[in-house]
């Protein structure tokens, strides 16, 4: 276990606690600020897994993490000012954001082993529902497409996901989509318990 590895897990830690707390937030502004804080420590964990056993291995990780990062500070802009043009501007970035995403999870699904391919496919499917999801509004749209993603993408961080023969459990990443899970569930518990406390929406797009 080298430094770069021992990073990896506290940058992972970190990325828990901002998961955790982002879909506490009701407020679509405030959740794409602290949302995007997380992926990008999310992404520099990546980059200290790579430091510690090779880039390469965590190429896509890191392009996908830093993908996420753009994505969530830029919506957090667009959201914050909340006028006509930044509407638009958020509608079009949003299907710029699809284009980039159908074209990546394509290509993953493509270079795929065969016999795990439509776990890929399920995770493509997943990850734009979650991508429009961030976007619509109302509480619960990110919130259920968040959870489908991420039971999604637990799949892949188990050894059910062969790649080359190599099976490892993705203990750091199954912690942090499990984050997710358990995040929304508390929030609905913790929304059951006060049905007449008032809820703040999310700001319309």
């Amino acid at each position: 276990m080298n430094t770069w590895f021992i990073a990896a897990q506290i940058l992972g830690l970190i990325t828990i606690c901002f998961e955790f707390t982002s879909y506490q937030i009701k407020d679509k502004t405030r959740y794409f600020l602290i949302t995007g804080i997380g992926s990008l420590f999310w992404m520099m964990m990546f980059v200290a897994i790579g430091l510690a056993t090779g880039m390469s291995t965590q190429f896509s990780l890191i392009v996908a993490a830093t993908y996420s990062t753009v994505r969530n500070l830029v919506f957090f802009r667009i959201f914050s000012k909340n006028t006509p043009e930044s509407k638009e501007a958020g509608l079009n970035f949003l299907l710029v954001m699809i284009v980039i995403a159908i074209v990546a999870g394509t290509i993953t699904v493509v270079n795929a082993p065969v016999q795990v391919r439509w776990l890929h496919v399920l995770g493509m499917i997943a990850a734009l529902g979650f991508v429009v999801g961030q976007y619509l509004p109302g509480v619960h749209y990110v919130r259920v497409t968040v959870v489908i993603y991420a039971a999604i993408v637990l799949l892949t961080q188990t050894p059910i996901n062969i790649l080359y023969g190599d099976f490892r459990w993705n203990i750091m990443g199954i912690l942090i989509e499990l984050a997710k899970i358990i995040s929304v569930a508390v929030f609905y518990i913790r929304f059951a318990s006060e049905p007449k406390k008032p809820q703040l929406q999310f700001a319309k797009p």
